[in-house]
């Protein structure tokens, strides 16, 4: 799967993962591949990312927005 992670500023993050943990409005939720589309609002939180190599990271954001569809994820954050 691709992730990008926008700021109004500038692309935070950009590149191939395996799971994607973000604090949705109504509670935390993962993005596995081959996720049915969707669009939701995310709260202040963290993003739990695992790239294509195993490695984890997080990110903490500011509220935002994700879309997933055909396997591609976007998140605008407001911060980051």
């Amino acid at each position: 799967m691709k992730l990008q992670i926008i700021t109004p500023d500038k692309e935070v993050f950009s590149g191939e993962v395996n799971l994607v943990q973000v604090p949705g409005s109504k509670g935390s939720f993962q993005v596995l591949v081959n996720h049915a589309p969707i669009i939701s609002t995310l709260d202040a939180g963290e993003v739990k990312i695992i790239d294509s190599n195993g490695k984890t990271s997080h990110l903490s954001i500011g509220g935002g927005v994700i879309e997933v569809k055909n396997n591609n994820i976007i998140i605008l954050a407001e911060s980051a």
